[in-house]
């Protein structure tokens, strides 16, 4: 599954810095608004120790991890939504994403200066947020227009998408994000479909100083703001996994992260937090030729999962075996598994668990 998500926020907050030390795509990263004209992509893998729990019993060619798409997208500046900055252009970029990294400033930095004079995460996430509700606001206004005329001639659809437009512009013109309504499974349909940016989840990304890994009072603020907008918050230092990205000696990289009082890079808990954000979960296929992680959305079944691998396997599905980690990791081998009765036959109604490996049969 291609899942993406955009990284915003303010110029000059750190995210092409992040975006440099996460896929190592060269993005320019200067002090000066709007060095980002077009929107970087790169590929991210979602690090997982448990595809190291599986090698460790079945040799494998080639090991492939689960993937995020991340967009850097230029700083957005207070009036974006009216086109200050270059601000249609990188609205347009964020709707296509899945989910927002909104990074937010929390150092103090003499030398990179700040498009608003000051640090005021709190401030900075109030311009971000107000002008992508601004935004939205422009494109419900024209929704609201479409199905009115098509209401007009009795169209039930119409009438239903026309009423959740309307319920959504009232969600904005009280300054709240989309996503914070009250949608039944059928309203958040016509939501999705309306493809408004704040109807994407968000995750908080605090950049600090190489002091305040841990956090400081700055991320505090952000970290009660998320809790009280329903958000995720990460905090990470963009110079310290600049430096981390640029050491090759895995050995090093530990002492490194160990001077810095990191376990691992921040940049893993961002990855993995983006990943889970998205609503997403992981079940590997284990061979001779690759162990591969997998995504599927909370909740798939069977099916569902095989189709990610191709369409053919979804369409002539079977049934699947099903085994977990820990019980490869007790008996060994797969046929020691089979032998033990832990390899499960599953079919068209299991619900995939996170963690789960799989075999499926199939009719082509």
């Amino acid at each position: 599954m291609s899942l993406q998500a955009g990284i915003v926020g303010l110029p000059n907050v750190g995210k092409s810095t992040l975006f440099n030390a996460l896929t190592a795509a060269g993005a320019d990263s200067a002090n000066y608004p709007f060095c980002t004209i077009e929107p970087n992509t790169g590929i991210v893998p979602v690090p997982d120790p448990r595809l190291g729990r599986i090698n460790a019993l079945i040799q494998t060619q080639k090991i492939l991890p689960a993937v995020v798409e991340i967009v850097d997208i230029a700083g957005l500046v207070r009036g974006a939504s009216k086109g200050e900055g270059l601000g249609n252009q990188f609205l347009g970029h964020i709707r296509a994403v899945d989910a927002i990294l909104h990074v937010v400033r929390c150092f103090e930095d003499e030398d990179i200066t700040h498009v608003e004079g000051s640090i005021d995460p709190l401030r900075d996430i109030e311009t971000i947020d107000l002008e992508l509700i601004f935004a939205d606001m422009a494109s419900l206004e024209r929704r609201i227009e479409r199905y009115t005329k098509l209401a007009r001639s009795n169209d039930k659809a119409a009438k239903f998408h026309l009423d959740i437009a309307q319920k959504l512009m009232a969600v904005l013109e009280d300054g709240k994000p989309a996503r914070s309504g009250d949608w039944s499974e059928a309203e958040w349909v016509s939501v999705k479909d309306a493809q408004l940016i704040t109807s994407k989840p968000v995750l908080f990304v605090c950049n600090v100083d190489e002091d305040s890994v841990s956090g400081n009072d700055l991320t505090a603020t952000v970290a009660a703001h998320a809790e009280s907008v329903g958000a995720g918050v990460v905090v990470i230092s963009g110079q310290i996994e600049a430096e981390i990205s640029e050491i090759e000696d895995p050995e090093e990289r530990l002492v490194f992260l160990e001077d810095v009082g990191l376990s691992e890079p921040g940049l893993a808990v961002l990855a993995r937090s983006t990943y889970h954000l998205l609503g997403m979960q992981t079940y590997f296929t284990a061979g001779p030729k690759e162990i591969r992680a997998w995504t599927v959305k909370v909740g798939a079944r069977a099916p569902q999962a095989a189709g990610v691998i191709h369409t053919d396997f979804e369409r002539g599905f079977i049934r699947a075996e099903v085994y977990t980690i820990d019980d490869l990791e007790a008996h060994k081998t797969e046929s020691a598994l089979k032998s033990a009765g832990r390899l499960r036959v599953e079919g068209k109604d299991y619900v995939v668990q996170d963690g789960d490996v799989m075999h499926f049969r199939f009719n082509v």
